[in-house]
C-alpha cells in the first residue's frame, strides 16, 4: 500500500530531462482559463488523430462491436468526438495533478454524495467501482475532495513518472493500492475504508469470466470485483465523472448501493457488465475506446482486432 513516493536525486539526471520538459509545458498549459483549456484539449486531440491511427482503429471496432445499429455517419461523430475527449483528458491530467483544491472545487457539482456515506454507514467498507472515462485523473481526484478513499492502480514503468502520479493523486486522497495486491485491498475494505476499483478493462484469461458487454457475447471480465466483494464483505456501488455538455465543468455521479449481486462468478460478471455499460452511456464520447476491451477471446476464437 502506497501513501507516498520518495523523490530521488536520480530523477534530476539528463536522461529525464525530456520527462520533466513535457511535465513543464503540462503545468504551463493548465494555467490557462478553463474554457480555453476547453479549446485547446479539442483541438490536441483532434490534431493527435492522423498520428494515432492503431488507436483510432481499435476504437472503431469497438464501437463497431459494442454498436452495429449505429450507421457510418453515427460511428465517424462518436471517433471524433471521443478523439477530443482523448486531448482533453491529456490536459485534465495535469489539472488533477497540479490544480489548487480551489480552482478544481469550481469546477464541478455532485450527485449523490448522500449514497456513499450511507453505504459506509457504521464503519462498512464500500468497494467504489469505477469506469475508464478519459477525464479519471481528475475524477479522482474531484472524489477525494467529497471524502477521501483509496484506489488501485497500476505502477508506473518510470520511477519519474510513478513519484509525479503518486504526489498529483495523493493531493485528496489516502493510498494507492497494486491492483494485484489483493490482501491489501481486502484489507482495507475490512477496516471500512472506500476503495476504488475498475473492472472494466481486459486483464487477461486467468482470473476471469467471459460475459456479454453491449452487444459482444463473450467478453474477457475480471472477477476481482466477485472476489473482493465475497472476501471483504463490502457494499458496492459505481462513482463516475463526466465533463457537462454545456462545458461548465464537470458532474461526479454517486450512485446508491448496489443491490441483488449475484453470488456465482458468471453471473457476477455479467452483472457488473450491465453496470459498467449504464455508466458508459452517460457520455459515450467520453469513454476510452482505444483500450483494446475485446483482446483475450474464448479459447480457439480468433482475434478481433487485425
Amino acid at each position: 500500500m502506497l501513501s507516498q513516493c520518495k523523490f530521488e536525486r536520480a530523477f534530476l539526471q539528463p536522461r529525464h530531462w525530456l520527462t520533466w520538459f513535457g511535465l513543464g509545458l503540462l503545468w504551463l498549459l493548465i494555467q490557462l482559463p478553463y474554457p480555453v483549456l476547453q479549446l485547446l484539449g479539442s483541438f490536441l486531440g483532434s490534431a493527435s488523430r492522423p498520428f494515432l491511427k492503431r488507436r483510432e482503429s481499435i476504437a472503431r471496432k469497438n464501437i463497431e462491436l459494442c454498436f452495429p445499429h449505429y450507421n457510418d455517419s453515427q460511428r465517424e461523430k462518436l471517433i471524433s468526438e471521443n478523439f477530443k475527449s482523448l486531448g482533453m483528458g491529456l490536459l485534465e491530467t495535469g489539472m488533477a495533478w497540479f490544480w489548487p483544491d480551489q480552482r478544481v472545487r469550481k469546477w464541478f457539482d455532485v450527485d449523490g454524495l448522500h449514497n456513499l456515506q450511507r453505504a459506509q454507514a457504521n464503519n462498512r467498507g464500500v468497494m467504489v467501482v469505477g469506469v475508464h472515462f478519459m477525464s479519471l485523473e481528475l475524477g479522482g481526484r474531484v472524489m477525494g475532495l467529497c471524502q477521501p478513499m483509496m484506489a488501485t492502480y497500476r505502477p508506473h514503468n518510470s520511477a519519474l513518472m510513478e513519484w509525479v502520479q503518486t504526489r498529483g493523486r495523493m493531493r485528496s486522497n489516502k493510498a494507492m493500492i497494486s491492483r494485484n495486491n489483493l490482501r491489501g485491498m481486502v484489507g482495507a475494505l475490512k477496516k471500512g475504508e472506500a476503495v476504488w476499483f475498475a473492472p472494466d478493462q481486459d486483464y487477461g484469461r486467468k482470473g476471469s469470466s467471459f460475459a456479454p458487454f453491449f452487444a459482444v457475447k463473450d467478453v474477457c471480465t475480471t472477477n476481482g470485483t466477485f472476489v473482493i466483494s465475497r472476501l471483504s464483505g463490502a457494499s458496492m456501488l459505481t462513482v463516475t465523472m463526466i465533463r457537462k455538455a454545456d462545458g461548465s465543468g464537470y458532474r461526479l455521479h454517486i450512485a446508491p448501493e448496489m443491490a441483488n449481486y449475484p453470488q456465482d462468478e458468471c453471473e457476477a460478471a455479467a452483472f457488473i457488465n450491465k453496470v459498467i455499460e449504464s455508466e458508459i452511456m452517460r457520455a459515450p464520447e467520453q469513454y476510452l475506446w482505444v483500450h483494446r476491451r475485446f483482446k483475450t477471446r474464448p479459447q480457439g476464437e480468433a482475434s478481433l482486432y487485425v
